[in-house]
């Protein structure tokens, strides 16, 4: 059996087992091997966004900011109605907004994975994530993975992925955000992002900054049918001033499909999957 330096195949996936009031259950899946990056340099001239958060659905946005500013080590900047972890250039920013996540499980179609460094790293921050109010979360997972399976103060599932991932090297603290969906909506997120594919296997996809860091990927079919709107989405932001019209139009040419206007300039889009995101006005 190959270790855990990187040379597991991709894809391996565990069911969640549902939580007692979730009919369907989320998956998780742990890539550990490198995979050589496809890039097409057009989808870099092209790019006039970027993501400024992923964001969550909360019942309490301040208490799930709190969790995640003191397991990421990230200051908090309070918004109306909720509260952002801001990101870089390498690491995405996390924000939590007031909602009311009625429906778990197959309404939670992605999941962070927090890496390790060290014999020891890994063990640290199971600890400082159990002390700040995270549980242990039973998916279903076999005694020789390595990874460890958690659920935040509002049952978010994260992984904290053990020491030696390959996959996930230099990435810094936040990983991945891994999620579910298709080959053709990692492709999409390749091009709307600018950001180059560095995994395109099995059906599964993910996608990288060119200036490194925080990977997302997608883990392939079979998909949980979809049926409410998710409680977990990206926002982007145009990074050309006045540009939200026409970005709109580009990610449009690209796969997505507009909702909703929304509120404050905020326009609501799906992307291929289905999935909601929002582009913000800067």
């Amino acid at each position: 059996m190959p270790t855990s330096s990187g040379s597991f195949p991709a894809g391996r996936r565990l069911q969640f087992a549902p939580f007692p009031s979730v009919e369907a259950a989320a998956r998780i899946t742990v890539r550990v091997a490198p995979q050589t990056a496809r890039w097409k340099p057009e989808y870099a001239r092209a790019v006039t966004c970027q993501i400024s958060a992923i964001c969550f659905d909360a019942v309490s946005p301040s208490t799930l900011a709190g969790f995640w500013a003191g397991l990421l080590v990230r200051r908090i900047a309070e918004e109306a109605g909720g509260a952002l972890l801001p990101g870089d250039d390498t690491q995405v920013g996390l924000r939590f907004l007031t909602g009311s996540p009625r429906w778990k499980g197959e309404h939670r179609r992605l999941h962070l994975h927090l890496t390790s460094e060290g014999p020891t790293g890994q063990q640290e921050t199971v600890a400082a994530a159990l002390r700040l109010g995270a549980r242990h979360l039973d998916v279903g997972q076999r005694p020789d993975e390595g990874h460890i399976v958690l659920a935040d103060p509002e049952d978010n599932e994260f992984c904290v992925i053990e020491a030696g991932n390959n996959f996930l090297a230099g990435c810094g603290l936040l990983g991945e955000v891994s999620c579910d969906g298709t080959r053709a909506v990692g492709h999409f997120w390749s091009a709307a992002l600018g950001w180059p594919l560095v995994w395109d296997q099995d059906e599964e996809t993910a996608v990288q900054s060119p200036s490194g860091g925080t990977k997302v990927s997608w883990g392939g079919p079979p998909l949980t049918p979809k049926t409410h709107p998710n409680q977990q989405r990206y926002d982007l932001t145009p990074t050309v001033p006045g540009g939200h019209r026409s970005e709109i139009d580009r990610l449009v040419s690209l796969g997505a499909t507009v909702l909703t206007p929304g509120e404050h300039g905020t326009t609501v889009l799906a992307d291929p999957d289905g999935n909601e995101f929002r582009l913000l006005t800067p």
